[in-house]
């Protein structure tokens, strides 16, 4: 009985170090995570919480977290990168910017960023603002050369 044991105690250890096994690298199994789980980061702007990053069967360069921004305050300047994004406002309200334009952000709403595509959001609400992210680069799919 201790041999299966100690070969799944290696294996997960072999996938936290992102050792492959013949058959290309080892992907996260699925899960559920619960926000007393995440690793919470906190920032004079806020709080965020990621819930995975890396790799999964389909993508690389993930990221699917929860931020929530304080009144008045950003992440960070609206920005671009070679990833997709999504974000989801779940509370809140907020100015979204996206190609150099601002518009009203709300809970419910929903703003995709193609790679390379200008965007942020604000928090212009007297209550923090919640959203959701999921960032990512497809496997196997080059990203689009940087336009600039």
């Amino acid at each position: 009985m201790r041999r299966p044991l100690a070969f799944a105690a290696a294996l997960a250890l072999a996938w936290a170090a992102g050792a492959t096994v013949g058959l290309g690298p080892l992907r996260p199994p699925s899960f559920i995570l619960s926000e007393a789980d995440a690793a919470r980061e906190d920032a004079d702007w806020g709080t965020f919480y990621t819930y995975h990053e890396g790799e999964t069967h389909g993508t690389v360069d993930g990221l699917a977290g929860v931020a929530v921004i304080d009144p008045g305050q950003e992440i960070h300047p609206p920005h671009r990168h070679a990833e997709e994004e999504f974000l989801m406002v779940v509370a809140g309200e907020g100015t979204w910017h996206l190609l150099g334009e601002e518009r009203p952000a709300r809970a419910g709403d929903l703003l995709y960023a193609a790679p390379w595509d200008v965007h942020g959001i604000t928090n212009t609400g007297d209550v923090p603002l919640r959203f959701v992210v999921w960032k990512w680069s497809g496997r196997g799919v080059e990203p689009p050369a940087d336009p600039q």
